[in-house]
C-alpha cells in the first residue's frame, strides 16, 4: 500500500514544527520545544488563513508578530529566524496549489507586517518597563529621604538588571550614570560614557524634533519624550534606539535630573530595510518595481508649480519569441542586460527607470523642462538597445516600442499617465516597433473609446442594441430590385448609432464576430421570408438576401450546420442567401478552408466574392472557389461618375467582366453614385449594382417599397 499524502492540518503542523526549532535556541522561555510548537500552531493556522485568503489582510501579519512578544520571543534573532521560516516554507506547507507567484508576494508582505506588529508589541512592552522603571526611580528618590540604604538597593537592582539602556543625566546634558545594558549597546567603556554631555551625541539622520523635544524637557515644559534616534559608537557604526526621555523632579516638583531608556533597534531596522527593498525591487533586475514606480511618479505629478514630468513606457518587441525558442532562463538574462543599459541612459539627477513587469520598462525624468529631455532619454533607450546581446553564444537583436508622456504636473494622475503611455507604446507598436511616438490626446480617447466599445461588446447583443439596415440590388439591365445586402449596425447608449468599420474589427478581435454573424443572418433570413411571402413567391426572381461574412466565421466549425438550421427555421429556400466573402480572406486558401463554402454552394447558397480587385489575387484562382458572382470593388468605377468616363477604368471593367461571365459568374457593382456611372456599367455588361444612386441603407420597409414601385412599373 502506498501512504496517504499529508493533508492541509499534516502540512501546518509541520510548518509549527520546523519554525519551533528555529526559535528555541534564542526564545527566553521555561517552554520544551515540544510546548512552543504547539504554542506557534494557532499563529501557524492564522498565516496559512492569510496567505490563501480570497481578499488579502496584512493584520494576520500583524497579530502574529505582536503574539511573538507575548510568548517571549523577544530577541531580534528569534524574530529574524521567524521571517526566515516564513519566507522558505509558509508557501511551501501552506499554498496547496495556488499561484505560486502571487503567494510569494503576500508571504513577503505578511514577513513585512510581521515585523511591523512585532516592533509596536516589543515598542508597548519597553513602554511599559520604562513606565515602571520611572515610577520605581521616583519612588526610591522619594524613599531615600525615608530609608536611603534601602531604596537605593532597589533601585540599584531596578537600575543594572534591567534589559534596555539606562542612562542618568543632569539638566545640563551631563551624563551622571549608565547601566550595563546600555553600555552593551554603544560597546565603550563606563569611563567613556560617564562625563559626556548629551548634546555631543548629534546624527545627520536625527529628525528636527528631536533637539527641539529635548530643550522643552530640560527646561521643564514636558515631561517626557519619545523618539526613533540614531547614534555613533566609538567605532564608527551606527546603532539605531527607540529613545524614551523622562524629566525626573525632586520633592517640591522642580527639575532635576534627566532619565533616558533606549531600546537597541539596529537589527530590526536593517531587517524592516531589507524587507522594504525587497518589496519595492525587482528581484530579476534589481531595478524599481511597479509600487516604487508609482510611488515615485505621484510624488512627481505632486510636485511645486512649473515643474514638469516625462515618461518613457517601453516594451521589447518580439520577446515572447525569444523565451519559446531559447528558453525563459534566457529570457531572464535578456532582461537583466537590457535592465542594465536601461540604467546606464538613465543617471542625471530627477531620473529613474524602473521595471513594471514581463518586458515591460519605464523610465521618468522630472525637472522644469522636459519636453527636450523626455526625448532625448527616449533616442538615447533606443540607442542602447542598438548592440545585439550575446546569449547562449547567440547574438539576439533586441528591439523595444516606446510610449512618450510629458506634460506639467498637477493634471493628471498617475494611473492616467500609465495609461496613456501604454496606449501610444502600443500604436508605436502597431506602426511596425522599432521606434517611439509622442502621447497625442486625440489618439488616446479614440483608444479609450475603442477599449469601453470592446469591453461593451459581449453584453450589447443580449441587451438588443443591434439592428440592421438593407441596401438594394438592382439589376442594371430592367432596374428591378432584386434584393438587398444586411449591414449591421450599433446603437450605442452613449455613442448613438455606429457603423460596423467601427465594431467588426472589435468583434473579430473578442470572437463575438461568431455570435454577432448568426444573429445578423437570423434576422436577415426571417426578413427576406418576410420580402418574399408580401413580394409573392411566384415572382419571375424572389428577392435575396446578401450577408457578410467574417474570416473567422470562416472559418468555424459549425458555419454549416449554423446556415441549415437557420434556413430551416426561417422556412426559406437556400437560394434565398447569398453570403459575402471578401477576396482578401480567401487568397491562398486551402481545400479545408473551402470545404464549407463548397458544401454551402452545393446546397444552393450564392457565394459572393467581395471587394474584388484589391486583394491582388491570381484570376486563375477563380476557377477553384465555389463562387457564383463577383463583387467590383468601389475603387474601379469611381473614375465614371463624370463624364468622359476614365478609359483605363472602362478597360478594366470591360475585362473582368468579360472574365467573369466566362467563367458563368455575374458580377455585382458597389458604390454606384450617379445615373452616368450606372448606366456605363450597364453598357459594360455588369449584372447589378448598389449604391445611394439607388438607394442609401435604411429599413426593411424600404426595400418592400422599391420592389413594389418595380412591380408595378
Amino acid at each position: 500500500m502506498t501512504a496517504e499524502p499529508d493533508g492541509p492540518e499534516d502540512r501546518l503542523r509541520r510548518f509549527a514544527m520546523i519554525w519551533s526549532r528555529a526559535v528555541f535556541p534564542v526564545t527566553s522561555t521555561s517552554l520544551t520545544r515540544p510546548e512552543l510548537e504547539t504554542q506557534l500552531l494557532p499563529l501557524a493556522r492564522r498565516l496559512s488563513r492569510a496567505l490563501r485568503a480570497r481578499t488579502f489582510d496584512t493584520d494576520e501579519g500583524e497579530a502574529v508578530g505582536a503574539a511573538l512578544v507575548d510568548a517571549h520571543c523577544t530577541a531580534p534573532e528569534a524574530l529574524s529566524r521567524s521571517l526566515d521560516c516564513v519566507d522558505a516554507y509558509l508557501v511551501l506547507y501552506c499554498g496547496e496549489d495556488g499561484p505560486q507567484e502571487d503567494l510569494h508576494a503576500r508571504a513577503s508582505r505578511l514577513q513585512h507586517a510581521m515585523a511591523a506588529g512585532f516592533a509596536r508589541a516589543l515598542r508597548e512592552r519597553t513602554l511599559a518597563e520604562q513606565e515602571a522603571i520611572a515610577q520605581a526611580a521616583l519612588r526610591a528618590q522619594g524613599v531615600v529621604a525615608q530609608a536611603l540604604h534601602a531604596s537605593e538597593a532597589r533601585f540599584r537592582a531596578v537600575f543594572e538588571g534591567a534589559a534596555i539602556g539606562i542612562g542618568i543625566a543632569d539638566l545640563e546634558g551631563n551624563v551622571l550614570q549608565v547601566n550595563s545594558a546600555l553600555l552593551r549597546m554603544f560597546g565603550g567603556s563606563e569611563q567613556s560614557m560617564r562625563g559626556r554631555n548629551v548634546r555631543d551625541w548629534t546624527h545627520a539622520e536625527d529628525a528636527p524634533q528631536v533637539w527641539r523635544l529635548y530643550e522643552e524637557l530640560v527646561r521643564g515644559e514636558r515631561e517626557h519624550y519619545h523618539v526613533e534616534k540614531a547614534f555613533y559608537r566609538p567605532d564608527g557604526t551606527v546603532l539605531w534606539t527607540n529613545l524614551t526621555v523622562s524629566l525626573l523632579r525632586d520633592a517640591d516638583g522642580r527639575p532635576q535630573y534627566q532619565l533616558a531608556l533606549m531600546e537597541d533597534t539596529t537589527e530590526r531596522r536593517l531587517l524592516n530595510l531589507r524587507l522594504r527593498y525587497e518589496a519595492t525591487h525587482d528581484a530579476l533586475t534589481g531595478l524599481p518595481n511597479r509600487t516604487l514606480f508609482f510611488e515615485r511618479l505621484e510624488k512627481a505629478l505632486n510636485a511645486g508649480e512649473g515643474q514638469r514630468f516625462g515618461l518613457c513606457y517601453l516594451d521589447l518587441d518580439g520577446f515572447k519569441t525569444i523565451n519559446d525558442s531559447l528558453g525563459h532562463a534566457a529570457g531572464d538574462r535578456l532582461l537583466v542586460e537590457v535592465a542594465d543599459r536601461l540604467q546606464s541612459c538613465a543617471t542625471a539627477p530627477g531620473e529613474m527607470v524602473a521595471r513594471l513587469g514581463g518586458d515591460e520598462f519605464v523610465a521618468l525624468t522630472t525637472g522644469p523642462d522636459t519636453q527636450r529631455e523626455v526625448e532625448e532619454l527616449a533616442a538615447r533607450i533606443m540607442n542602447a538597445l542598438v548592440a545585439p546581446i550575446s546569449i547562449d553564444g547567440r547574438e539576439l537583436t533586441v528591439r523595444g516600442s516606446i510610449g512618450v508622456v510629458e506634460g506639467p504636473v498637477g493634471e493628471r494622475s498617475a494611473a492616467e499617465v500609465l495609461r496613456s503611455a501604454d496606449i501610444t507604446m502600443y500604436r508605436a507598436k502597431s506602426a511596425g516597433g522599432n521606434r517611439f511616438e509622442l502621447a497625442d490626446p486625440e489618439a488616446d480617447a479614440r483608444a479609450i473609446t475603442r477599449n469601453g466599445l470592446t469591453t461593451a461588446l459581449p453584453t450589447a447583443l443580449g441587451r438588443g442594441e443591434f439592428f440592421i439596415e438593407y441596401q438594394p440590388l438592382v439589376h442594371l439591365g430592367d432596374g428591378s430590385v432584386r434584393g438587398a445586402e444586411a449591414l449591421v449596425r450599433w446603437l450605442h447608449p452613449q455613442h448613438g448609432v455606429l457603423g460596423p468599420d467601427r465594431f467588426i474589427p472589435l468583434a473579430e478581435h473578442t470572437g463575438l464576430i461568431v455570435p454577432l454573424g448568426r444573429w445578423v443572418m437570423e434576422q436577415s433570413v426571417r426578413q427576406a421570408r418576410e420580402w418574399r411571402e408580401r413580394h409573392g413567391e411566384g415572382s419571375a426572381v424572389p428577392l435575396r438576401i446578401n450577408v457578410n461574412l467574417s474570416p473567422c466565421q470562416l472559418t468555424h466549425p459549425g458555419l454549416v450546420q449554423d446556415t441549415v438550421d437557420i434556413l430551416e427555421r426561417a422556412g426559406v429556400a437556400p437560394d434565398a442567401l447569398c453570403l459575402e466573402v471578401t477576396e482578401s480572406a480567401l487568397i491562398g486558401a486551402d481545400d479545408d478552408l473551402l470545404k464549407p463554402l463548397r458544401r454551402l454552394a452545393e446546397m444552393g447558397v450564392d457565394i459572393a466574392l467581395d471587394d474584388f480587385g484589391t486583394g491582388y489575387s491570381n484570376l486563375a484562382n477563380l476557377r477553384r472557389l465555389p463562387v457564383s458572382v463577383l463583387k467590383l470593388d468601389r475603387s474601379f468605377t469611381q473614375g465614371m461618375q463624370q463624364f468622359p468616363a476614365d478609359p483605363v477604368d472602362l478597360k478594366i471593367v470591360e475585362g473582368i467582366v468579360s472574365l467573369a461571365h466566362s467563367l458563368d459568374l455575374a458580377v455585382t457593382v458597389e458604390g454606384v453614385e450617379t445615373g452616368a456611372q450606372a448606366e456605363q456599367l450597364r453598357i459594360l455588361g455588369c449584372d447589378t449594382a448598389q449604391g445611394w444612386y439607388y438607394a442609401r441603407p435604411g429599413p426593411p420597409e424600404r426595400l418592400h417599397e422599391l420592389a413594389l414601385v418595380d412591380a408595378t412599373g
